[in-house]
């Protein structure tokens, strides 16, 4: 059974940093793509950023560029985002997506085979 758990979020002031968890069951980490989505209230989900394993590509949106970096762990098959200089406008649920099919990712939500609960950020004084 493929389950995608997002972990690590949390209230921290502006500035501040976290690191998000994106644990994968039921399917392989050796040809994938993993995203983090973000939906603040009254806002589309947005991309934010992605990983893809087959030939190592990372992207990530130009509000996050230079502070949000991904990351893996193949043997816990876990990806992670860790988010530093956090800002108010970082405040959504962030999603982990997985594309575990034809893992080419990107920014259409559609492309994505899986997805996890969310986990909230809330960057605040």
């Amino acid at each position: 059974q493929v389950q995608l758990v997002e972990s690590g979020g949390g209230l921290v002031q502006p500035g501040g940093s976290l690191r998000l968890s994106c644990a994968t069951f039921g399917f392989s980490l050796d040809y994938y793509a993993i995203a983090w989505f973000r939906q603040a209230p009254g806002k589309e989900r947005e991309g934010v950023s992605w990983l893809r394993s087959y030939d190592s590509s990372t992207w990530y949106a130009d509000s996050v560029k230079g502070r949000f970096t991904m990351s893996r762990d193949n043997a816990k098959k876990t990806v992670y985002l860790q988010m530093n200089s956090l800002k108010p406008e970082d405040t959504a649920v962030y999603y982990c997506g997985a594309d575990f099919i034809n893992g080419r990712g990107g920014l259409r939500e559609a492309e994505y085979d899986g997805w996890g609960q969310g986990t909230q950020v809330t960057v605040s004084s």
